[in-house]
């Protein structure tokens, strides 16, 4: 269990490229700069997108872990 702490979380587990991304980003635009989104996906697509989409918005992939085919990730937004 992480000890980070999300002012939000978003479930995207049985939904494919690019969905993930999009929940995120509209996700991300409703917090606080400085606030951090925790996403879960099921879609092993959503390692790389994530960190791609990341490298291009300047929002920062602070922690990411898989567990037994889900992927969680907390990002901070910029």
């Amino acid at each position: 269990m992480s000890a980070i702490a999300a002012a939000a979380e978003l479930d995207c587990k049985g939904l494919n490229c690019p969905l993930p991304i999009l929940k995120t980003k509209k996700a991300i635009d409703a917090l606080q700069s400085g606030e951090v989104l925790k996403m879960t996906a099921t879609d092993p697509g959503s390692v790389n997108d994530m960190a791609s989409w990341a490298n291009r918005t300047g929002n920062e992939v602070v922690e990411h872990t898989e567990d037994g085919g889900a992927h969680t990730f907390f990002i901070r937004k910029k």
